[in-house]
C-alpha cells in the first residue's frame, strides 16, 4: 500500500468516514452515561475518560485490519511510537478536546490521519455534535461530508479571526499576545479538531499553538490541502513525531506574523 493510486485513497477514504460516522453515532447515544474521568500529569485540566481508552482501541482495531504493516501515534496508553516517518504512520486522537466533551457534550473531535513516507496523505476530523466528517488530502481535494470545500482566500493579519491556546495567552507568551493585539479579532476553543473546523471552513484565519502529533496531524493535512501554511515559528518543517508550536496560516498573515514576532 506505499504508493497510493488515486481509486485506493477514495477507497481508504470512504472507509474510514464510514468508521468515524458509525463511532459519532455511538458516542452521542451514550452522552448521559456516566463516565471514569481522570487527570494525566498532575494536571486538574488535562483530563482523560473510559471513552477516551474505548474509542482509541476500536480505531486501532480496525486501521491494523485495514493496514496491517502500518506504524501507529496515538495519544492514550503506551503504544510504542514509531522512530520514523517511513512508510504508512497513522495518528489517532480518538477523543480531542476532553474537558470540552466532559463538561459542556460539545466542540469535540475524533480525529485520524495517514502520512506515507513523511506525506500528509489523507485526513479526518469528526465534529461528532453536529454529524460532520472533514476528511479528504492533497490529492482528493478535502469535503465537509459529501461538500467540496474551497481553497482558503489568503486574508491578512489585521483581517483575521486567530485561534490561540488560552493557557499560553494567559501566561504572557510574546507570539500569543501580539498576535491577540495585531489580529482583527481572537477566540480561544479548548480544542485543536474544532480549531481546525474553523480554519476548513473560513471562520478563521490562523491558529496558533503547541501541539501534540496527533493534535495536528490530521488538520495539518486538511489544512495544507486547501492552502494554509503549516510550520514551526522558525519557519522550519514540522516534526510530526514530536510536539511543535504550530502557526497554521495563510500565506499573508504567515509572513506578517513571522515579522511581527522578529521586530
Amino acid at each position: 500500500m506505499n504508493n497510493l493510486s488515486e481509486r485506493q485513497l477514495k477507497t481508504i477514504d470512504n472507509q474510514v468516514t464510514g468508521w468515524l460516522a458509525e463511532l459519532g453515532q455511538q458516542v452521542r447515544q451514550g452522552l448521559g452515561a456516566n463516565r471514569s474521568v481522570q487527570t494525566k500529569e498532575g494536571d486538574f485540566r488535562n483530563l482523560v475518560t473510559d471513552l477516551d481508552k474505548s474509542n482509541q482501541a476500536w480505531l486501532l482495531d480496525h486501521l491494523r485490519n485495514l493496514d496491517s504493516q502500518a506504524h501507529f501515534v496515538a495519544e492514550e496508553g503506551d503504544l510504542k511510537r514509531p522512530e520514523t516517518m517511513v512508510g504508512h504512520v497513522w495518528f489517532v486522537d480518538p477523543i480531542d478536546g476532553t474537558l470540552n466533551f466532559v463538561h459542556e457534550k460539545t466542540d469535540f473531535a475524533i480525529m485520524v490521519a495517514l502520512y506515507v513516507d513523511g506525506q500528509p496523505t489523507l485526513a479526518w476530523i469528526a465534529k461528532v455534535m453536529s454529524e460532520e466528517i472533514y476528511h479528504g488530502g492533497p490529492d482528493l481535494g478535502v469535503f465537509c461530508n459529501e461538500q467540496k470545500l474551497p481553497a482558503v482566500v489568503d486574508r491578512s493579519l489585521d483581517q483575521a479571526i486567530v485561534i490561540l491556546s488560552g493557557r499560553r495567552l494567559l501566561s504572557g507568551e510574546k507570539p500569543y499576545r501580539l498576535l491577540a493585539e495585531k489580529a482583527l479579532a481572537f477566540r480561544v476553543i479548548g480544542s485543536a479538531g474544532i480549531s481546525f473546523v474553523r480554519l476548513l471552513q473560513q471562520q478563521a484565519t490562523g491558529y496558533l499553538s503547541k501541539l501534540s502529533p496527533w493534535d495536528l496531524a490530521a488538520g495539518r493535512v486538511l489544512s495544507e490541502s486547501l492552502g494554509y501554511q503549516v510550520k514551526r515559528l522558525d519557519g522550519e518543517p514540522v516534526n510530526m513525531l514530536l510536539s511543535n508550536t504550530v502557526l497554521i496560516a495563510t500565506n499573508k498573515m504567515h509572513l506578517e506574523t513571522i515579522k511581527v514576532i522578529k521586530d
